[in-house]
């Protein structure tokens, strides 16, 4: 594993590439939906955002960012 990576986990325990990168999209939904504070959450849009840029996933997590923000 790279620093980078290391760098970029959370409290979770979990680096972007694992929370995105999971053999089936459930993983993927599971590793967005436990996803509680704002700076994990810009981590794995950059992530996204740096590697496959799918549709799907950026809206996720829009929709976790959105629920971030109306609990706080």
């Amino acid at each position: 594993m790279s620093n980078s990576e290391e760098q970029e986990r959370n409290s979770d325990g979990l680096s972007p590439a694992q929370r995105l990168e999971p053999p089936n999209s459930r993983l993927i939904n599971a590793g967005i939906v436990t996803i509680h504070d704002m700076e994990t959450l810009r981590a794995c849009v950059a992530y996204e955002n740096a590697n496959q840029q799918r549709v799907r996933i950026l809206r996720q997590l829009k929709q976790q960012a959105d629920d971030i923000r109306s609990t706080d």
